[in-house]
């Protein structure tokens, strides 16, 4: 039988394989060597959010949403005030790709009005006679870009001397797509902001109740307890109605935001502390501290890294809230006001059941409140599931 041990002075013998090495195998990626081994966390967790495929393709459908914020103006058929009065309420168009079996230029057919004199209510009937193209990147309605300049160009347009209402028109004739598509930048930009203000307060509150305890910590608790017990909406309203009708609609836009966020931080700052509670304990944290490193850089640089990706799963499932607040203020009456347009004031239309069953064409804004919610929780449930990658 052959000895395990080697006589002395023989050559060793060895495995080495003569095979390529393939950074992408199983066993290198399980070694000390191996890219999993050696990957930063934020590729970590990049590597487990691209496998959640509806939180990825949530966050490309938030990102082409933000992106479209930019270009309203372009991208609106109508300008944001215009109405055309001839064709109140009239009812979403159809676009049509085939002619007597061909495929042709997308067309909508014009629109006659008749007016019921029992009902007094509008009916609209298609002319198929009057078949009218639709024109891409096209002059229509002049607009204020980001009040930089003047334009003319659209992304489409109505057919010279037609219209084009691909969601209808409200009670002032209106065009509802051109109006969602410009209550986006509202509605959307006032979630971020928020949830940014938020995050600082529930950040700072919350690290400083969490490290530090005591006196502050319990005052800190016993305040988000009463905020948290007091029901959303009703507050909400009480604290928006001490906004004066005479300020301006960005101030009006500011006070909201913050508003918003006042209220929203406590559940932040919960999860903050709880974290800081588990986290100032550790050994690492003992050491900065007996180096000589103050809270606030014990906070900064050691506590808050050690989570961040948490909070930034929080703050991604906090947007939602703060969407829904200003939606629900406007559509209340007591949030936004006209000029500025949003969801919220866009849904003030179909406050009456009567209008609802007449033009039910009027609920559509709420439907990118819907898809930017779920949008939104999916995007915040995969980057909850990518924040721990060494799980």
């Amino acid at each position: 039988m052959k000895s395990p041990l080697p006589k002395p002075g023989e050559a060793l013998e060895h495995y080495v394989s003569d095979a390529p090495y393939d950074p992408n195998s199983i066993e290198n990626n399980q070694s000390d060597e191996g890219p999993l081994a050696q990957a930063s966390q934020l590729k970590l967790m990049w590597w487990y959010f691209r496998q959640h495929r509806l939180a990825l393709a949530s966050a490309i459908f938030l990102v082409l949403v933000y992106l479209s914020i930019l270009f309203s103006e372009f991208l609106a058929p109508y300008n944001l005030h215009t109405r055309n009065t001839e064709f109140i309420y009239a009812p979403p168009a159809s676009v049509h790709i085939f002619r007597d079996g061909s495929l042709v230029r997308p067309y909508t057919y014009g629109q006659t009005m008749t007016l019921d004199m029992t009902t007094l209510r509008r009916n609209y009937t298609d002319n198929v006679n009057d078949i009218q193209p639709l024109r891409f990147f096209c002059r229509g309605d002049t607009y204020q870009f980001w009040s930089l300049f003047e334009s003319d160009m659209h992304l489409v347009c109505p057919a010279e001397g037609g219209q084009l209402f691909l969601l209808g028109t409200d009670r002032l004739g209106r065009d509802v797509l051109s109006r969602t598509i410009y209550g986006a930048r509202i509605s959307l930009t006032i979630g971020i902001l928020g949830v940014l203000l938020s995050f600082v307060l529930g950040v700072v509150i919350g690290g400083i109740a969490g490290y530090r305890g005591g006196i502050f910590d319990m005052v800190v608790q016993r305040m988000t307890e009463v905020l948290q017990s007091i029901p959303s909406i009703p507050l909400w309203m009480a604290l928006a109605t001490i906004i004066p009708l005479t300020w301006s609609p960005l101030l009006v836009y500011v006070g909201i935001t913050v508003i918003l966020s006042l209220l929203d931080w406590t559940g932040l700052a919960r999860a903050v502390r709880s974290k800081l509670l588990s986290l100032r304990e550790e050994d690492y944290v003992v050491a900065a501290q007996l180096l000589g490193a103050n809270s606030t850089r014990v906070i900064k640089r050691h506590l808050i890294p050690g989570f961040m990706s948490h909070l930034i799963a929080s703050a991604t499932l906090t947007v939602p809230g703060m969407i829904l607040g200003e939606t629900a203020l406007s559509f209340l009456g007591i949030g936004l006001r006209p000029p500025i347009t949003s969801w919220g004031i866009l849904l003030t239309e179909a406050r009456s059941i009567n209008i609802i069953a007449l033009y039910p064409w009027l609920l559509f804004p709420v439907i990118p409140v819907i898809l930017v919610i779920l949008a939104f929780n999916f995007l915040g449930d995969g980057l909850r599931d990518a924040a721990d990658p060494y799980k």
